[in-house]
């Protein structure tokens, strides 16, 4: 990655969900990279969700955000549903502020 954010990947023991923990910044920099990474990811997986923990993203941009509905778009179109899970503040204030809570699975 060129900038500071992270991808980590974990396999379920459910055989249903690959989970995928960001962390860092995530702008700007690291958007394409981080899209086209799980979108990848989705498109050849066996799994049928997506789970993107962003509990350690420190910073989202809206380029970044809009890398990730491009990801869902994508694993959607794979038959692959994608969750965000344990937003971070700032996730979670870039979520509230698009409207973007039910396309990722998250309360209003």
């Amino acid at each position: 990655m060129s900038g500071s954010a992270l991808i980590t990947y974990e396999t379920s023991t459910d055989g249903v969900t690959l989970r995928v923990a960001l962390s860092g910044e995530l702008d700007l920099a690291d958007a394409d990279e981080v899209r086209d990474n799980l979108a990848a990811a989705a498109r050849a997986s066996r799994y049928q969700v997506l789970q993107i923990d962003v509990a350690d993203v420190t910073l989202i941009d809206s380029y970044a955000l809009g890398a990730l509905v491009s990801v869902r778009n994508s694993a959607a179109a794979a038959g692959v549903t994608v969750t965000l899970v344990n937003p971070s503040p700032p996730v979670s204030k870039a979520i509230q502020v698009t409207g973007l809570s039910e396309v990722f699975g998250l309360p209003r």
